[in-house]
C-alpha cells in the first residue's frame, strides 16, 4: 500500500500541507496516489539522523555493508509484481523495461557487495620508515580511503529504479560508508517509497544503524535547496538535466563549506560516419540507428543525438535509409506531459533553425504524450555556426550533419561541449588516417565507442560514465560500475602512527589480506 509518506531514518513521516499525485502517462491521468511534501523539520530530522548514523555506519566493515547491500537487493526482488505495475504506471515504460531495470538495480548493489568483501578499494597504501636515510629520516607513512559523511542522492526521471532510490548513486555511497538521503523523483514517488520501504527492511534486519537511509518526497524545487545548502551534507548525487545540475552546482559552491556535487547531466553523443561504413553497411547502420534514436522513446542520456559524415552518395543513401526507418517506427510514451512538451518545444526550435531540412518524421496519429520521432540534416558549416544545433533536445530526435571535408568535422568536435560518449563507425585503417579526428572525438567524450549504438550502458568495473562538462560536473568521476564509489570517499594519510592502532586496512599484519600497495609494489603479503 502506497502511503505518501517520507521515510525519516526508520519511521515514516507526513507532517506537511503540500500535496501532490504522480501521472499515468499511457492513460494521460494522475495516479490514485497522494504525497506529502517534507517540511524544514523533516529535512532536518532526516540529516540530524544520517549524521549520527554516520559515526558508527563509516566503521562498519566491509563484510557487514555487503550483507546491508545483499538485503536490499533481496528485499527489492521479494516486492514482485506490485514494484513492477508501479513502476510501469507512473512511467509508461514497457513491463519488460521494468523488469531488466529491476534486474539492473540488484545488480548493481550486489556488485558493490562483492566490491566491499574483497576490500581492496580502499587503497590502501604504505611506505615504511626508513630512520638511517641520509640527509633526512623518512617516516612511516600509511593512507587509505574513508567516506566522506551524509549524502544527498537526486533521483532521476528517466530512469525510476536503477537511478533513482536504491540506484547506482545510492549503492555507492552506502558502500563507501556513507547514509544517504535520497530526494525522491515527483514522477515516481511511488515506485520510490516502495524501494525506500525495502530499503528501511533490509537495514532493520542487518542491524543497521537508525538514519543510515532517508527519503524525501517533493514536487518543487525547495526541498533539494534545502538538502544541499545543509551544512551536514558532504556530497551530492544528481541525474537530470543541464539546468538542473549546474543548478544545485552552482548552490553547493556557494555553501560556506562548499561541497562536490556529481551530476551527470546533458549530452548529444556524437557518432562520426566513416565512409568505409556507410559503402559496406550503410543500410545496417540505417536501421542500427533507427532504433537507437527511438529506443525508450528517446529518453536514454546516451541517445545518438548528433551524427556527422563527409557529404558523398553513400551519406545521402544513409540519410535516406535511416529517414525511411524511422518515419515507420511507432511512437512510445514519454515519462510525463512535461517532458513531451519539453521535447516537442526542443524539436520545434531545432526545426525552425535555417537551413535545417527535415529527413524523416513520423507523422501518423498518436497517443497524447507519445513522442513522434524526427531527425534533421544540416550542412557543416551552418551546424559550426549555429550552437542551438548543438543543444541536446531530450526525445527521439537527431541531426545529421552533412561536412564538406574531414578539416570541417574536425573543426565541428573541437567545437563541440563535452559529452558522455563519442562513436565512430569505420575500420582500423581509417582510424589510423583519421588520427586527428578520433583525438579531437576522444578530447571531448568520457567514453569511445566503435561500430555500435551508444544506447546501452554496460555495468561493470571497467565502464566509465562520465564526461567533460557539461555531461557531468567532474569528468574524473563515473556514475555506473563500481568505481563510482570513490565519488564519496577521500583519502587520509598516517603518519608515524602506533601500528596496533591503525584501521586494519593498513596493519602489518594484513587481517583483511586485501591487495596494497608497500613501498611501491602492490601485494597482498604482510608487512
Amino acid at each position: 500500500m502506497i502511503t505518501g509518506k517520507n521515510f525519516i531514518g526508520n519511521k515514516t513521516s507526513s507532517k506537511g500541507t503540500i500535496t501532490y499525485k504522480t501521472f499515468n502517462p499511457v492513460l494521460n491521468k494522475e495516479t490514485p496516489w497522494t504525497f506529502k511534501e517534507a517540511t524544514s523539520d523533516e529535512i532536518n530530522e532526516a540529516v540530524s539522523l544520517a549524521v549520527e548514523a554516520f559515526k558508527e555506519y563509516k566503521s562498519c566493515s566491509g563484510a557487514k555493508k555487503a550483507t546491508f547491500l545483499n538485503a536490499i537487493a533481496d528485499e527489492i526482488e521479494a516486492l514482485g509484481d506490485s514494484l513492477i505495475e508501479t513502476y510501469t504506471a507512473e512511467s509508461g515504460l514497457p513491463e519488460g523495461r521494468a523488469k531488466g531495470e529491476r534486474g539492473r538495480t540488484m545488480g548493481q548493489l550486489r556488485a558493490f557487495a562483492t566490491l566491499l568483501e574483497e576490500g581492496s578499494w580502499v587503497e590502501a597504501t604504505i611506505d615504511t620508515a626508513q630512520p638511517e636515510r641520509q640527509p633526512l629520516p623518512k617516516p612511516d607513512i600509511r593512507k587509505m580511503q574513508f567516506p566522506i559523511g551524509p549524502v544527498v542522492v537526486f533521483g532521476t526521471s528517466n530512469f525510476p529504479l536503477a537511478f533513482s532510490t536504491a540506484g547506482g548513486d545510492t549503492a555507492s555511497a552506502l558502500a563507501a560508508g556513507c547514509p544517504v538521503i535520497v530526494k525522491s523523483h515527483p514522477m515516481h514517488a511511488a515506485t520510490g517509497e516502495l524501494v525506500s520501504a525495502a530499503i528501511t527492511k533490509a537495514a532493520e534486519k542487518t542491524g543497521m544503524p537508525k538514519g543510515v537511509f532517508s527519503n524525501i518526497n517533493s514536487k518543487g524545487i525547495e526541498v533539494g535547496k534545502q538538502l544541499v545548502m545543509h551544512p551536514k551534507i558532504k556530497a551530492v548525487g544528481f541525474t537530470g538535466s543541464i539546468k538542473g545540475g549546474t543548478a544545485l552546482y552552482e548552490l553547493a559552491s556557494q555553501r560556506k563549506e562548499p561541497i562536490p556535487v556529481y551530476a551527470e547531466m546533458g549530452s548529444i553523443n556524437p557518432v562520426i560516419a566513416f565512409p568505409s561504413a556507410l559503402m559496406e553497411k550503410g543500410d545496417f547502420w540505417a536501421k542500427q540507428y533507427a532504433g537507437s534514436i527511438t529506443l525508450g522513446a528517446g529518453q536514454f542520456c546516451t541517445n545518438p543525438g548528433l551524427i556527422l559524415g563527409v557529404k558523398s552518395d553513400a551519406l545521402t543513401k544513409f540519410i535516406n535509409t535511416l529517414g525511411k526507418e524511422i518515419s515507420q517506427i511507432e511512437p512510445t510514451p514519454m515519462l510525463h506531459p512535461n517532458i513531451h512538451k519539453a521535447y516537442k518545444t526542443g524539436m520545434e526550435t531545432a526545426s525552425s533553425q535555417a537551413q535545417t531540412k527535415e529527413v524523416a518524421a513520423y507523422t501518423g496519429k498518436a497517443n497524447p504524450n507519445y513522442g513522434k520521432a524526427k531527425v534533421l540534416t544540416v550542412d557543416g558549416n551552418v551546424f559550426l555556426n549555429n550552437t542551438v544545433l548543438h543543444q541536446e533536445v531530450f526525445g527521439p530526435y537527431s541531426i545529421i550533419v552533412q561536412c564538406e571535408n574531414d578539416t570541417e568535422l574536425e573543426n565541428i568536435l573541437n567545437a563541440l561541449e563535452g559529452q558522455l560518449t563519442g562513436t565512430i563507425l569505420g575500420n582500423a585503417e581509417e582510424l589510423t588516417q583519421k588520427s586527428k579526428i578520433v583525438d579531437a572525438l576522444k578530447e571531448k567524450v568520457g567514453r569511445l565507442i566503435l561500430n555500435s549504438v551508444p544506447t546501452g550502458v554496460e555495468v561493470c568495473p571497467a565502464m566509465h560514465h562520465g564526461g567533460p562538462f557539461p555531461a557531468t560536473t567532474d569528468a574524473k568521476y563515473t556514475s555506473v560500475g563500481v568505481s563510482a564509489v570513490k565519488r564519496w570517499v577521500c583519502p587520509v594519510a598516517y603518519q608515524n602512527w602506533p601500528l596496533e592502532l591503525l584501521p586494519d586496512a593498513l596493519k602489518n599484519e594484513n587481517p583483511l589480506q586485501i591487495t596494497r600497495i608497500v613501498n611501491g609494489i602492490y601485494t597482498d603479503k604482510k608487512v
